[in-house]
């Protein structure tokens, strides 16, 4: 059976045939299904995001977790959210969580650092090795005093600050894990170990006086985090040295975290000079943090004019509020002005 159309001429008339117009009729509906499903999954538009860190656990429980991905996925923002926060709140909640007193209870025993170590050096562990064959099967031997993080107390606030340092400079500097990143002072990777994970292999540098800071970051804070693979490039130096990172290199950020504070004035300047030239035009920062005591010595003007000679431009001042306990910490923004 055809199906002509109308015309006064049937030799000149369109012949569709029933299996042709099944046919077309199956494709526009599989063409359809298709179309609808792409916009459906697009993430175009609006909307907060975070930028994947360290993972979103794969869980069961309804729309919260399926956005909450959404947003770890669609790269806009590492600082936690509102909704975040709730989040683990009600967790505790849901839980019946309380505070504790951290006392001895069945398969816990608390011991202070100190206690941690002597048992450690005394028993070695509930499972350990003896004798010719103790120093076999231990591919990174690693020092006691590492071991128990003791370096995790050497700053003068809580370990945890480090994140919120990596938040706000990953925020404000625009990070994306191509990025290339100097920190100036990293110590034993308290911020450091957030940008390595989230940057690609080699793109992390860093520039670091303490050799048993040092210690600690190659011989621990690296292997016990599983951040080998990421190869970050640490250099043992002094003076604002910097040849050892490539004379190619340009950073789309470059921090130092309460390192100039304790720095005199004149070698501040001279690092600056010799990273102006490594920090990517226009759209690259540097930030320092507490205070630039270096510059406002010199005289609103003269610092001023100094930067200018450098090729620089004091941003602004900005001031970031810690996620778990009571602290903010201040910063200074720079750019460069000249390509």
């Amino acid at each position: 059976m055809a199906l002509s159309s109308f015309s006064s001429s049937p030799s000149k008339g369109i012949v569709v045939t029933v299996p042709v117009l099944v046919l077309s009729a199956s494709v526009a509906a599989v063409f359809f299904f298709f179309l609808l499903s792409s916009l459906s999954s697009c993430s175009c538009g609006g909307g907060g995001g975070r930028v994947a860190v360290a993972g979103v656990p794969s869980q069961s429980g309804g729309g919260d977790v399926a956005a909450a991905t959404g947003r770890w996925e669609s790269g806009e923002t590492i600082r936690s959210s509102k909704e975040d926060v709730e989040w683990v709140k009600d967790q505790i909640r849901v839980n019946g969580l309380h505070m504790q007193d951290n006392v001895l209870r069945k398969g816990i025993n608390p011991r202070t650092r100190a206690q941690q170590l002597r048992d450690l050096l005394q028993y070695k562990g509930i499972s350990h090795y003896e004798g010719p064959d103790s120093g076999n099967h231990t591919a990174l031997p690693c020092p006691g005093e590492l071991l128990t993080e003791e370096h995790h107390s050497n700053y003068g606030e809580p370990w945890a600050g480090g994140r919120d340092v990596f938040e706000f400079l990953g925020q404000s500097s625009h990070l994306k894990p191509d990025s290339n990143v100097l920190e100036i002072g990293c110590g034993t990777l308290r911020v450091g170990l957030h940008f390595i994970r989230y940057l690609h292999p080699g793109h992390y540098h860093c520039l670091e006086r303490d050799e048993l800071s040092l210690m600690a970051a190659f011989r621990y804070e690296l292997p016990s985090q599983g951040l080998l693979r990421k190869r970050p490039l640490i250099v043992k130096g002094d003076n604002m040295d910097f040849s050892r990172f490539g004379s190619d290199v340009v950073y789309d950020l470059i921090y130092a975290s309460a390192v100039f504070l304790h720095m005199p004035g004149d070698l501040v300047w001279l690092g600056l000079e010799r990273l102006t030239n490594k920090l990517k035009p226009y759209d690259g920062r540097i930030f320092v943090s507490h205070n630039i005591k270096f510059c406002t010595r010199l005289g609103g003007d003269e610092c001023t004019k100094r930067l200018t000679r450098l090729g620089l431009e004091h941003v602004g001042k900005h001031t970031h509020d810690s996620l778990l306990f009571n602290h903010y910490e201040i910063w200074f923004e720079f750019k460069r002005t000249k390509a």
